[in-house]
């Protein structure tokens, strides 16, 4: 049987530099404090790529099931924004044509 610990040792690097390094470690107290908070955040409020931007309580609890398709249409409508801001932003000397993808160019 073998095992890894590697998912526990990336989860506890993470706590330590992106969340405990960053503050006063006085005493135990405000330690336990700072890990609580953190382990609820990273339950309840953070999306992970792991799980198609669900939160772990959302896929363990099976409550997430419409985020992966959400956050597409999030990502689409966000390119599709972007691209429209950018040909509003465009120099005069550039033609329209050639800000568009190629696909819409033949169209």
């Amino acid at each position: 049987m073998s095992f890894s610990n590697s998912m526990i040792e990336a989860w506890f690097r993470s706590i330590k530099h992106q969340w405990l390094f960053l503050h006063q470690l006085s005493d135990l107290a405000t330690v336990k404090k700072l890990i609580e908070f953190h382990v609820a955040e990273h339950n309840t409020v953070l999306p992970h790529s792991a799980f198609h931007g669900q939160t772990p309580d959302e896929k363990y609890l099976g409550q997430g099931d419409a985020v992966p398709g959400e956050r597409a249409a999030q990502r689409q409508d966000a390119r599709r924004r972007r691209l429209e801001r950018n040909q509003e932003v465009a120099c005069s000397a550039c033609p329209r044509s050639s800000l568009l993808p190629k696909e819409d160019v033949a169209a």
